[in-house]
């Protein structure tokens, strides 16, 4: 892995944030940051309402960095104009070292709970255990989630929730985690008694931080990790859960359904709350049994008819 990192920093009007984060998420295949908090904090309700908000890429320091440079600067260009208060300017690239990137944001990561019985806990933090509590120690990686973003909180909460009220506190198996980044939904569905999980992820980056967070949480004989891509697994699955962007939840809607067994469940999150009826239209032969919102964020639950 290289030593340095550029950071592509954007200054663009509020309403354009989701946009060019999204752009900026396909492009570098990196997590991107906003005014200087990474968005998979807790310190995500403490941004600033502005109407201009720096949002920032990363992308390693080598031979690609000016072809990237430029496809940004052409985004910027040919799509801030149909933003109100977009003025163009150009993006300012900083050369960071990768210990700074990967160790700088952990001052904003603490141990918390995450619905009645789940506690995530960073592992440079201390946490004392109480009865009943299911301990998830998160070493998230670069570019990774620690189970804070609303998006994973509730699908978290919609696990508990399939666990303990309606399967009698015990997470149905096998269960497939779609996107799994840091392995943190995997490793909360072994705590809730799941069997057999798979895990699959497009980064093989993201499929060794799963294998090592699988490892330090003690259950990694319950889940295989890997990049297997969705169409090669088989369908059955009791629990299906996918937290990625709405457009690729649609995308993939047809291959997410047939992986659910009948009578299991499909949690779908990642998606705005503006793109909520979008994604549900793709999953339309399924039974919505929940929907809860956190901040801008849905989380939508599904069940398949026996």
């Amino acid at each position: 892995m290289t030593t340095d990192w550029a950071e592509i920093a954007c200054e663009v009007p509020a309403e354009m944030v989701d946009t060019l984060a999204d752009f900026l998420v396909e492009l570098t295949g990196n997590g991107v940051g906003i005014d200087n908090l990474h968005l998979d904090t807790f310190s995500l309700d403490t941004l600033e309402d502005t109407p201009l908000k720096s949002v920032k890429g990363y992308l390693p320091l080598d031979d690609s960095l000016e072809e990237m440079r430029i496809r940004i600067e052409q985004f910027l260009a040919q799509t801030g104009p149909s933003f109100p208060g977009y003025v163009y300017t150009p993006p300012v690239v900083t050369v960071i070292r990768n210990e700074d990137w990967a160790n700088n944001w952990k001052v904003h990561f603490k141990p918390v709970r995450i619905g009645q019985r789940l506690v995530i806990k960073p592992t440079w933090e201390e946490y004392l255990k109480q009865e009943g509590d299911l301990v998830i120690q998160i070493d998230p990686g670069m570019a990774f989630g620690t189970g804070a973003h609303p998006t994973t909180k509730m699908c978290l909460e919609a696990l508990e929730r399939i666990c303990f009220d309606a399967s009698g506190g015990k997470l149905p198996s096998p269960v497939l985690d779609v996107g799994t980044g840091s392995g943190v939904l995997s490793i909360a569905a072994a705590l809730l008694g799941a069997e057999e999980i798979v895990a699959v992820d497009i980064d093989p980056e993201a499929v060794r931080v799963t294998t090592e967070n699988l490892e330090l949480n003690g259950v990694a004989g319950l889940v295989a990790a890997s990049t297997t891509s969705l169409e090669q697994l088989p369908g059955g699955f009791q629990v299906v859960v996918a937290n990625i962007l709405a457009e690729e939840l649609v995308r993939l809607a047809d291959e997410l359904t047939a992986r659910v067994a009948p009578g299991g469940w499909l949690i779908l999150s990642g998606i705005l709350t503006e793109k909520e009826a979008f994604v549900c239209a793709g999953f339309s032969s399924l039974e919505l049994v929940g929907n809860p919102k956190e901040l801008e964020w849905s989380c939508l639950s599904f069940r398949k008819p026996l």
